[in-house]
């Protein structure tokens, strides 16, 4: 069975839609864009969209997204200067590279507590955390959470759980309340890196 000559394009609008900040005229304008450009764009992307898809995976150490088993944030010996910078997300993560401030490793932990959405540490990489502080040599854990109630809930919990164990600090001029990390400027996080407090 032949499939209607738009169907696949209108596949491919309604896939794009469901991207953050895409709505549906956002993401036929970006289609038709691609169509036009088809050469230079589309399919250039749809090559490097399936290598992507085929080798893109989580660093098993730290949690940010790459190609390899291990990150290379985590295997470059220069980083290893005991400091850790403990994120929500991967995005999050890669706004702190973007700042180019801070020279430690990272600790992604894949969201944040959250009673309403039933997300306890055991759902987070808190307990790999925890190892890798016992483990790693690290002096210090700066908490870089975003500046919401479950971000805080969460720094909270991690100082807790790594009291007495090691430097605890977080992030602090610069970062609003209810402030996202990925949605600020590289002064901003640069700033707020810089005047970390201890907890």
């Amino acid at each position: 069975m032949i499939r209607n000559s738009t169907s696949d394009i209108e596949d491919l609008i309604a896939l794009m839609a469901k991207l953050p900040g895409l709505g549906p005229r956002s993401a036929r304008r970006a289609v038709l864009h691609l169509i036009r450009k088809r050469a230079l764009l589309l399919t250039p992307l749809a090559d490097v969209m399936t290598e992507v898809a085929a080798t893109a995976r989580e660093c098993l150490n730290c949690g940010n997204i790459g190609t390899r088993e291990i990150c290379p944030l985590c295997t470059d010996p220069e980083r290893a200067n005991g400091e850790l910078c403990v994120v929500e997300d991967v995005a999050d993560l890669w706004a702190m590279e973007r700042a180019l401030v801070f020279k430690g490793r990272y600790h992604v932990l894949g969201g944040t507590l959250s009673a309403l959405d039933a997300v306890g540490p055991e759902d987070l990489r808190i307990p790999r955390l925890v190892d890798r502080v016992a483990t790693e040599g690290v002096s210090e854990v700066i908490l870089a959470l975003n500046a919401t109630i479950d971000g805080q809930t969460t720094a909270h919990y991690i100082a807790d759980q790594l009291q007495g164990q090691v430097r605890l600090t977080s992030l602090a001029q610069g970062v609003p309340i209810g402030g996202e990390l990925d949605y600020l400027d590289d002064g901003t996080i640069s700033a707020a890196l810089r005047a970390r407090k201890e907890i």
